[in-house]
């Protein structure tokens, strides 16, 4: 889903409902990625009044998963802020459903003080980890489970040795990860822990993005940051700082590289469905491939 498109949904969810979207046709593209992301101009950035925020998803005629992971996530905003954690809020209860895409409306967050730091992360981790179930179904955290939709949308932009190669890699750590003994006790976890999913406003760090939220072990919220770390670029300094803030190391894990592993299967493949249109995706997908291959854990990933 490109930018144009995504802002043509925008525009049919405000046509259908007047008022509701103010100034949708001059909407802000703050992100564009597995979702488009817009501000609506109904208040400044730097205000701590009002505001909305839109998140247009991809198409979920033939994913029916995307709808209901996009309910999910408004479900989960509303038991954050009953159990008061610091996280986004939603402004409806319920998405809508525009030409077939889920579309969620969220109340504007305050202008980030500062960039979140690691340390923020493990803080709002800590919370997140010492809450018990919620009264209603959290999914496990399915990591591999977007592979194979992310290689078909690749399509032949990418090499199709390289698909099935991670496709084999993926089928390898399902396996290993469904034979794994958590050292953390299983609970609720955020699913996505880096801090590009923390704001820091006035009063603190403030979690978002909660679609990935999930009840598995409390390490696949670690293993992001020892990731980081090996594959992009974070400062030693900066993972201590989150261990820190933590409690806890989780490459002291014995399972921790089959988490790790897992994780790198996906990424590696979620970066593949740019590449149709973007020949920086096309670059940063072979070499990460590439680094897979050559079992090389510490080739730096770049963004792109």
């Amino acid at each position: 889903m490109d930018e144009a498109r995504a802002r043509g949904l925008l525009a049919a969810a405000a046509h259908d409902d007047p008022g509701a979207l103010p100034g949708a046709a001059e909407a802000e593209l703050l992100a564009l990625g597995e979702n488009a992301v817009f501000a609506l101009p109904g208040a400044a950035a730097n205000s701590t009044e009002g505001g909305l925020v839109v998140k247009v998803g991809r198409d979920a005629t033939h994913h029916p998963e995307l709808l209901e992971r996009a309910a999910r996530e408004m479900t989960i905003a509303a038991w954050l802020a009953e159990a008061s954690v610091p996280a986004v809020r939603a402004a409806e209860p319920k998405p809508r459903l525009v030409e077939g895409h889920p579309l969620t409306v969220w109340h504007r967050l305050p202008a980030a003080e500062r960039p979140a730091e690691p340390a923020d992360l493990a803080a709002l981790l800590r919370h997140v980890h010492a809450l018990p179930a919620p009264g209603f179904p959290l999914p496990r955290r399915d990591l591999l489970g977007g592979v194979e939709r992310w290689l078909r949308l690749a399509g032949e932009a990418i090499d199709p040795d390289d698909a099935a190669y991670l496709r084999a890699r993926r089928d390898g750590f399902a396996s290993a990860s469904a034979a794994l003994t958590p050292r953390l006790p299983l609970g609720p976890i955020h699913g996505d822990a880096l801090p590009r999913n923390v704001h820091i406003g006035p009063e603190g760090p403030v979690l978002v993005d909660l679609e990935t939220f999930s009840f598995d072990f409390r390490e696949h919220d670690l293993v992001v940051m020892a990731l980081s770390r090996d594959r992009y670029g974070l400062p030693a300094e900066q993972y201590d700082a989150f261990v820190t803030a933590y409690g806890w190391d989780v490459r002291t894990w014995e399972g921790c590289a089959v988490l790790r592993g897992a994780r790198e299967t996906a990424s590696c493949a979620w970066v593949a469905q740019h590449a149709p249109a973007n020949p920086k995706a096309r670059e940063e997908f072979r070499r990460r491939v590439a680094s897979l291959r050559d079992e090389d854990p510490e080739v730096r990933w770049y963004p792109f």
